[in-house]
């Protein structure tokens, strides 16, 4: 008979994410405090081996941009006041493909909004933040295992495909403390940026991989050119020629083909109903669907965890119901209208509230109502 270990404790998913970032790879913090991300700040100092402490939010990019330039994997966290300062520069570090993770931790809005006061507000912002309609890898935190996983995916995405990453999660995620399972974390896997070897180096040169080779700006062996303009392979700015066109459609390009989707499926034999949740409502929907098979009604749930680019994956498992309620805590459904669109059709519900947490007997009520 084999003994199961397991290792408790009381944690935060603010120390977990800071753990597993470090783990992957990632080196330097580069943040400015602000709420609710000021635990993620906090464990900086202890864990990664350079601590910057910038004097507002575009400086903390501008910094980051430059230790990525060398080689480095920068982390800062952030809440949508903060976010919206960096959008500049987040620009740029996608256009020069610097990589980097971009904790963003969200709170009731608008504005400056509620800081104590979760919700799943930013969802437009991050879709548009790229001019253009280029999208940035986003990954979302459903629970304690994701504070981990993701958090590492987010770094490694971030080296491999050579692009800022957003991992998104929540006030109630990163801050309240849980009992949890230390034993059930995997070895995390650290990963360096891919380097350039040969002779005639082209930084933004990319063969069929969509992703150029790096070499850090602090070597003596080849010419580095980053520019956040139009630019060729070179480097070389220019306007709408067809190799500066075509350099900057592959930015697209490898976004949309590198980009893991990532979820969780629950399905259930014979149900006609789908619950679509994300964040901290992935712990109420997850509630309720046990609640509901436990006396009968069938349902079925998808967890989304890559949520940028959107995954067509999604649009397919929905098709195959009847009726499809997506819970999330905000007051239009921004993630439920990117999906399936403004005027999606009747089987396509919305479970919605402001300035607290979804229950699970608002998406059991959703679920089984004939409306």
């Amino acid at each position: 008979m084999t003994e199961t270990i397991t290792k408790p404790a009381l944690i935060d998913g603010s120390r977990l994410i800071t753990e597993a970032c470090v783990q992957a790879g990632a080196s330097v913090f580069v943040g400015y405090p602000i709420t609710p991300a000021n635990l993620l700040y906090s464990y900086a100092n202890r864990r990664y081996q350079v601590m910057m402490a910038a004097p507002d939010e575009i400086t903390t990019l501008q910094w980051m941009s430059g230790y990525a330039a060398l080689g480095k994997i920068p982390v800062t966290a952030t809440s949508f006041p903060g976010y919206a300062l960096m959008v500049e520069s987040i620009n740029m570090a996608q256009m020069m493909e610097l990589p980097m993770v971009i904790i963003l931790v969200q709170r009731l809005g608008p504005a400056t909004g509620t800081a104590t006061a979760g919700a799943n507000g930013d969802l437009n912002v991050i879709h548009g933040t790229i001019s253009g309609g280029f999208q940035l890898p986003t990954f979302c935190i459903s629970n304690f295992d994701d504070c981990w996983r993701l958090s590492a995916k987010a770094v490694h995405t971030a080296a491999r495909l050579r692009t800022p990453v957003v991992l998104l999660t929540s006030k109630e995620m990163v801050m309240t403390q849980m009992s949890y399972d230390l034993s059930r974390l995997e070895d995390i896997e650290k990963v360096e940026i891919k380097g350039f070897e040969g002779e005639n180096y082209l930084p933004y040169q990319a063969n069929g991989s969509h992703v150029p080779a790096f070499l850090p700006v602090n070597q003596k062996l080849h010419q580095v050119r980053l520019t956040a303009s139009t630019h060729n392979k070179a480097g070389i700015l220019q306007n709408t020629t067809p190799e500066a066109l075509d350099n900057t459609r592959r930015l697209k390009t490898k976004v949309d083909t590198g980009t893991e989707v990532v979820f969780d499926y629950d399905k259930q034999e014979g149900a006609d109903a789908l619950v679509i949740a994300f964040d901290i409502t992935a712990q109420a929907a997850r509630e309720a669907i046990v609640r509901m098979r436990e006396k009968g009604t069938k349902a079925a749930l998808l967890v989304l965890k890559t949520l940028f680019p959107i995954p067509e994956k999604y649009v397919q498992l929905a098709s195959g119901y009847g009726k499809v309620v997506v819970a999330e805590e905000n007051l239009d459904g921004q993630y439920r209208r990117l999906l399936f669109g403004p005027y999606h059709d009747h089987r396509i519900k919305g479970v919605n509230v402001m300035g607290r947490m979804v229950k699970p007997e608002e998406i059991m009520e959703a679920v089984e109502s004939n409306g």
